[in-house]
């Protein structure tokens, strides 16, 4: 991973701006270039009865209006030395507009702030942070709040690809996390969790009398896998966690007990509607964790 493209999407909703804040702060690191993105829509405009000139010509206006009140705002920022590029477009839909607009710029993070969002709000109003972990195809930086929590980053690892991921994947998380570690002069800490069928779903008697058995040989093969994949890395052994349970509860709690503000994990696009529905485990933790959040897809997979 390079870091000298930051592509971060400007809220026009809200007046704090804590993806801006940790693009700067990144930036300032690394010297990468701030490119902001900003999505007007006002549905009044939309489908009017007034003439599309009319309409046009006052889209026109409120996307001039806004370029020039967001290069005010971030003017400070130039002052300091910060290369920063604005682009304020109207969009009625702002995923695909931010979407378009990495495909152009090829960005190496994308940044965007994240706020609650319930399941029905995603589920009838597709809630752009909530389109981008599905589809964004560059690593997405989802902050949670302005002022980061801790200075060390958690990296969250599938060594079985119990969830279906590639397993080139985890080696790209490592790789990734390792980048900004020392880029950023973050710690590093690697955790794996894992869960075995619980014993309240085996119906068979024969199978429930094996059970202790299976839970052995499960946790065997996952000491084996994450052992393995960790070695392939300079990684300290205390750094690495093998914890039980599942990770959506395991993951947000270590990141509570160990000052976790950053992180990492690994997500791949399924089915539109299981998505919507049910969500992957990167949508469940988000949902759980007070820290930023990096999603990670596979190379060439958004």
């Amino acid at each position: 991973m390079q870091l000298q493209r930051l592509l971060v999407v400007i809220d026009a909703e809200h007046q704090q701006q804590p993806a801006l804040q940790r693009a700067v702060e990144v930036a300032r690191e690394t010297g990468a270039e701030l490119h902001l993105l900003q999505i007007e829509y006002h549905p009044s405009l939309e489908g009017s009865l007034l003439d599309s000139r009319l309409l046009n010509r006052a889209r026109e206006a409120i996307v001039r209006q806004s370029c020039e009140q967001l290069r005010t705002r971030v003017a400070h920022l130039s002052d300091e030395g910060f290369q920063i590029d604005v682009d304020v477009r109207w969009s009625k839909r702002r995923h695909e507009e931010v979407l378009a607009r990495v495909a152009a710029l090829q960005p190496d993070i994308l940044f965007k702030s994240t706020h609650p969002s319930s399941t029905l709000r995603r589920l009838l109003f597709s809630d752009t942070s909530w389109q981008l972990i599905r589809r964004c195809p560059i690593p997405l930086w989802l902050v949670h709040d302005t002022e980061p929590r801790g200075q060390s980053l958690c990296v969250a690892l599938d060594p079985l690809h119990s969830a279906d991921k590639p397993a080139a994947l985890d080696h790209q998380l490592i790789r990734t996390s390792q980048t900004l570690q020392a880029a950023l002069g973050l710690h590093a800490e690697y955790l794996h969790a894992q869960a075995p069928l619980p014993r309240s779903l085996l119906f068979d008697a024969e199978v429930a009398q094996e059970y202790e058995d299976y839970v052995t040989q499960c946790s065997r093969e996952h000491r084996e896998a994450f052992d393995k994949l960790i070695a392939q890395h300079a990684i300290d052994r205390a750094q690495a966690h093998l914890l039980d349970g599942f990770a959506e509860e395991v993951i947000p709690r270590f990141v509570r007990e160990h000052n976790i503000g950053l992180l990492v994990m690994g997500a791949i696009a399924r089915g539109h509607l299981d998505s919507l529905l049910i969500g992957h485990t990167a949508e469940r933790v988000l949902e759980r964790v007070e820290c930023d959040l990096l999603v990670i897809k596979p190379d060439g997979k958004g």
